[in-house]
Parts: structure tokens; C-alpha cells; sequence
């Protein structure tokens, strides 16, 4: 009868350290990844063509399985309020894309640990590019996007985002 509760007790330790396990290294995997947290667009820096930039934007980079969750919210040039969000994979498929005037696919792209490709696509085609890069730091994500947006207007962006 001891031996059985033993084992039993072992099962149970050796479940819970997996389980832990597990969680640990999803959780060391996400604070590794400089992507992720919360980004507030510094438009000061940032130059829009075609204006106008937008009033404020924030932008919450969440990990997710293969990918990443990604909600923005901010107010437009003409003082619109605006959210956008997807959740999608770095394989180069297309995902749904809501809440966006130039898009309603997205396609995510890693070129490596601190720089990403993300395509906005209107049905099948091709709207927008965006390329992310992350200072070495952490502190400071540049964006350029380049393309056309839902007016037919070439778009040629260059963001600059602070890490919250």
C-alpha cells in the first residue's frame, strides 16, 4: 500500500514539473522576443506620406501559438477613433485581418529576432508593406510602410514606436 501511494505521489510531482515546466519556458520564450508588450507610436518622429499622422496610436503585441496577437488603438489625422487586431503565424499565410479602411488579410513574416515583414492585402491583393525592426536595446521599434492605401494613394510611412 506504501509503495502505491508512493508511486502515486511521484506521478503527481512528475505531472506538475512538467506542467511547470512547460509554462516556464513559454513565458521565457515570450520575455526573450522584444516584439512583445506595449508600443506607443511617437509621432513626432515619425513622418507620414500622405498626411496626416495619426493623432495618437498605441499598439499591444501579444505572443501567440507560432506568432503574435496584435491589437492598435488610436485616433486618425481627422480626429477618428480606430482599432485594428489580428492573430496570426509567421508562415507566410494569409490571417483576417479587422478593424482596417486598406486591408482585411494579414501575412506576418520573421526575417529575425528583431526584424518582421507584415503584408496587408485587400482580398489578394497586395496593399501595404510594412517592415518592422527593433533596436538593439529593445526601447525603439521602426516601422516602414510602403504601398497604397484604400484611396489609391502611394503610401511611404516611417513610424517610430517606444516600448511602454
Amino acid at each position: 500500500m506504501l509503495a502505491s501511494k508512493r508511486v502515486v505521489v511521484f506521478g503527481i510531482a512528475l505531472t506538475l514539473g512538467m506542467v511547470l515546466s512547460a509554462g516556464l519556458s513559454n513565458v521565457s520564450a515570450q520575455a526573450s522576443d522584444p516584439r512583445l508588450g506595449m508600443w506607443k507610436l511617437n509621432v513626432e518622429k515619425s513622418k507620414y506620406n500622405p498626411p496626416p499622422p495619426p493623432q495618437q496610436q498605441t499598439m499591444k503585441v501579444e505572443g501567440a501559438p507560432d506568432g503574435e496577437k496584435v491589437t492598435t488603438e488610436g485616433v486618425s489625422g481627422t480626429g477618428t477613433a480606430t482599432k485594428t487586431e489580428y492573430t496570426a503565424k509567421f508562415d507566410g499565410k494569409d490571417y483576417p485581418l479587422m478593424g482596417s479602411q486598406n486591408a482585411d488579410k494579414v501575412v506576418l513574416k520573421k526575417v529575425d529576432a528583431r526584424v518582421t515583414e507584415r503584408l496587408y492585402k485587400k482580398g489578394d491583393t497586395l496593399m501595404l508593406t510594412f517592415v518592422q525592426t527593433i533596436s538593439a536595446d529593445g526601447k525603439t521599434m521602426n516601422t516602414t510602410i510602403k504601398g497604397k492605401n484604400a484611396q489609391g494613394q502611394d503610401v511611404d510611412h516611417a513610424q517610430v514606436w517606444d516600448k511602454q
